[in-house]
Parts: C-alpha cells; structure tokens; sequence
C-alpha cells in the first residue's frame, strides 16, 4: 500500500503560513510584508534545477543533494491532499500547467466537478471528509505514495487520524511571529516519530522524520 507523507515548509517558530497570507491581502498595509516572508521561507526551492525545469521557469539552478531529494519526493508521489484554502491560492496563482501532475483531491464542502489541468493535474473536489479523500487518493496514487499538501488545519486532521507515516520538513532559519501554525489542535494520541535524516544548508534544514 502507497504511504501517506508530508512534505513542507516551516519557519523557525513553527508556522507554515504568515498572517494574513492571501492574495486579498497582498500589498495592504497590515500585511504587506507576507509575501516577502513566504518568499524567505520558500527561497530554498526556486534555486533547485529540478524545481525550475518542473515548473518551466528556465534552465539553470543548483543541482546537489537537495535537488536529488526534491526530485525524488515529486516523482513519489502519485496524488495529493490539500483544503480548500490551499487550493483557491493555487487556482488564481499557479500557472496552466499545475505543478503536481497527479490526480489531487481538495477537501470542501463545494459542489465542483473535476477540474482538469494540461500536464496530468487533475483537481477532484470532495464533500465527504478526509478519510473518503484519502481512500481516493490511495486508489488513484497505485504503488506510489500520497502526499498530504496543506494547509495547516488539514495536516493535522490527518495527524489525527494517524495515518501519517513520514514527515519531510524544510525548516527555514526566519520567524514570522505569527500564522498558521502546524502542530496545533492535535489529539494526545497522535502518532509519533523518529528522526530518519537531516540535511543542513544555508537556506533551510531538511528533516525527515518516520512514525516511530
């Protein structure tokens, strides 16, 4: 059975989100500066060579150790989770060509039909909360894994639900001082985990932790 994994950015005071991150948002005086912070938090990725052909945003770009470790958990992953919050960005900011190239279930209480991107993305939007998501998403990922995309609030559903197993975290030398915080609202039973590797770099350490 394909796995159900994790895999984020994270600033120093564990959040995943600054305040106010929206594109209503972008250039208003009490949160004007969440781009610049997402930006800080993300600037490892957009150097990585994998990274900039995956999205067509040109040739060049670090290649290494990092970008063997972000091609390898794209081409793991065989469908995707995400919320609502998560996807209403993506759909006005991500170009065409979506990024994930997978089926990815959204969780919602919307009525949509399928929303079908060039390059393989498929967004399917689903009314019957994240186990139903998740049997779908096994279903559509085969021998390939689930990746668990965001935001916040759905990563700890699934915490709870205890069915994830590996969490890959990119954690970023910055603090926000404010956001949407990951560990946050979870159940005392929640599983726990074991560090597996760590990756240092100027930019962001890469941690991989497995459920214990």
């Amino acid at each position: 059975m394909s796995k159900v994994f994790v895999n984020i950015g994270l600033s120093l005071d564990g959040y995943m989100a600054p305040e106010g991150m929206s594109l209503e948002h972008w250039g208003t005086p009490e949160y004007k500066d969440w781009g610049a912070k997402w930006g800080a938090l993300m600037s490892w990725i957009l150097k990585q060579r994998y990274f900039r052909e995956h999205l067509h945003f040109g040739s060049g770009g670090e290649t290494g150790p990092v970008n063997d470790m972000l091609r390898q958990t794209m081409e793991r992953c065989g469908a995707s989770i995400m919320g609502k919050r998560m996807f209403e960005q993506g759909e006005v900011s991500w170009p065409e060509e979506a990024p994930f190239r997978t089926p990815v279930y959204v969780l919602t209480h919307e009525t949509r039909k399928p929303w079908v991107r060039p390059g393989g993305t498929t967004f399917f939007f689903v009314n019957d909360g994240p186990e139903s998501a998740l049997e779908q998403a096994r279903e559509a990922a085969g021998d390939r894994d689930v990746r668990i995309s965001g935001g916040a609030d759905v990563i700890q559903q699934y915490l709870n639900l205890g069915v994830i197993e590996e969490l890959e975290i990119a954690l970023a030398p910055i603090l926000f001082g404010g956001g949407r915080r990951l560990f946050e609202n979870l159940d005392q039973a929640v599983p726990q985990f074991r560090i597996d590797h760590g990756l240092h770099t100027p930019d962001a350490t890469h941690l991989r932790y497995l459920r214990a």
